[in-house]
């Protein structure tokens, strides 16, 4: 008969690895501040449709035309999915109104834009799309 507690302790072992992805996963309240809300009005110049959050690259320009690029962080593509949006509901070009919720570090991503969650992303025509956040739980209602 061969031992068990090798087999068992190998099994254990998996499960961990295979879990500590799970671990890595950020709450809202580690990276956003609730009480920092943003709106801001641009265009998409991406979207990356990713696991374990989707994003949203918007171009907003202010009162001296100066660019500014903001990534939002959405919720996954499974909940984005959910609620009836596909990787295709957003498109470059599109003219948004995002409102979120800017990260706590206030520092620009690698890619140099501005980070925020997103709570609400509203096309032109008024149709919302990417309704939801992280915050959910902390922040005030929809």
């Amino acid at each position: 008969m061969r031992p068990k507690f090798p087999t068992l302790v190998t099994a254990v072992f998996g499960l961990l690895v295979a879990a500590a992805p799970c671990l890595a996963h950020h709450s809202f309240a580690a990276e956003y501040d609730s009480k920092k809300p943003i709106t801001v009005k641009g265009v998409v110049t991406k979207v990356a449709w990713v696991n374990p959050h989707a994003y949203v690259w918007v171009d907003v320009k202010d009162e001296s035309s100066k660019v500014t690029t903001w990534a939002f962080e959405t919720l996954s593509p499974n909940a984005l999915a959910q609620q009836g949006w596909t990787r295709n509901s957003l498109k470059a070009g599109d003219q948004v109104t995002v409102d979120g919720y800017l990260a706590k570090d206030g520092k620009p991503l690698a890619d140099g834009s501005q980070h925020a969650n997103s709570r609400r992303i509203t096309l032109a025509d008024g149709r919302t799309v990417f309704v939801g956040t992280s915050a959910d739980s902390v922040a005030p209602g929809k």
